[in-house]
């Protein structure tokens, strides 16, 4: 017998049990629930799982140390966050199981989806280049699944499953933030705005070539103010607890480019539909009344060093300078000095799935899903 008549025929004894009547849809010899959508994740440190545990890079540009996963996975999961990110939420309202980094060994599961994202990646392939997997890069992996799919389930219905999924992307915001942090001069070799072109084409690239292989259903996020995070001090520490204009005035470029282009894309390519949250004013409402949220801090992170924990040293500190660590990471809105905790991450997902127009448009990914199928 076939292992996808397996799989189907222990689905049917499980049914039959339960009472349960579950319609199911069957790709070549694979057999889901009729309503199953896979999740495939593109971006940076706010939604990778792990993929920088992988890849030859430094310590700094990686989770897999304590505390990080202390609040809910209770070991370091390669999640910058002291537990879930925003795509483990919005899988489990899918219906689907975390999507491990594609990188995992043995992780071959490509029904329910792929996490291609990597902690201090870019569009650009310059930014932090032999260091992380850059979203060009990231596009390549998914050809190389596609490939996979299309061997085990064929031509059509991977062309169905692809069509039928969720392409959840955040990047941008290290294409900013290298060039302050490391004194590139990559950005001041072109104006603002012709900087911001080139991050914004080269996510405009892949998001075509994800359409060209079926990809319908998006959701993005935009940056967020990275020029008033914690780590945002460490860079140019006169700033006190003020703001980097400097840096908050590109990434309001960014958005602002983003916005208009997805609006373009949606009326250039057929089928397209998408979900934008608003991650800038998300965060920015949280750091500057984080009592209205629920939260007790949110200018300091909860794990690092410094006045405001700046340092992007959680569980690697030295001799010199160790880290601490706050006791309840649920009462600050940064985990670290640049990621949120998981509270905030699982508020920004609820409002991402529910399509509060507030901070995502023109639809929720619930609607997304549900809507145009």
């Amino acid at each position: 017998m076939m292992m996808g008549s397996r799989f189907y025929l222990i689905c049917l004894v499980v049914l039959c049990a339960t009472g349960l009547a579950v319609p199911t849809q069957c790709l070549g010899r694979i057999c889901l629930p009729e309503e199953h959508v896979a999740l495939f994740i593109f971006g940076d440190s706010i939604i990778d799982a792990g993929n920088n545990n992988y890849i030859n890079t430094t310590t700094v540009l990686q989770a897999n140390v304590w505390p990080y996963g202390e609040s809910y996975f209770k070991y370091p999961s390669g999640r910058a966050s002291d537990g879930r990110l925003i795509p483990d939420f919005i899988a489990e309202y899918l219906k689907l199981p975390f999507i491990p980094p594609y990188l995992h060994p043995g992780y071959h599961r490509y029904t329910d989806g792929a996490n291609f994202a990597s902690a201090g990646a870019g569009a650009l392939v310059e930014t932090r280049r032999g260091l992380v997997i850059d979203l060009h890069t990231q596009f390549h992996y998914f050809e190389q699944m596609e490939r996979v799919l299309r061997q085990k389930l064929g031509e059509a219905e991977t062309r169905t499953l692809l069509s039928r999924a969720v392409y959840l992307i955040s990047i941008g915001t290290n294409d900013y933030l290298v060039t302050f942090a490391n004194s590139s001069t990559l950005q001041y070799s072109y104006s603002r705005e012709e900087y911001v072109d080139m991050v914004i084409g080269n996510m405009t690239t892949v998001i075509k070539e994800i359409h060209k292989k079926g990809g319908r259903k998006f959701a993005f996020l935009n940056v967020e103010p990275v020029g008033c995070v914690p780590l945002a001090k460490a860079i140019k520490p006169e700033i006190g607890g003020a703001c980097m204009e400097e840096l908050t005035a590109l990434v309001k470029l960014h958005n602002k480019a983003l916005s208009h282009v997805l609006q373009i894309l949606e009326t250039q390519l057929k089928g397209f539909k998408y979900s934008h949250a608003d991650l800038y004013t998300f965060v920015t409402e949280r750091i500057n009344d984080p009592l209205k949220y629920g939260f007790k801090e949110g200018k300091k992170g909860c794990c690092g060093s410094g006045s405001y924990r700046e340092n992007l040293n959680c569980g690697k500190g030295t001799l010199t300078e160790e880290y601490e660590l706050c006791g309840n990471p649920s009462e600050y809105v940064f985990f670290d000095a640049v990621h949120p905790t998981e509270k905030a991450y699982q508020q920004l997902a609820k409002l991402m799935w529910d399509g509060d127009l507030n901070v995502t448009w023109p639809y929720g990914i619930k609607a997304l899903v549900a809507g145009h199928k």
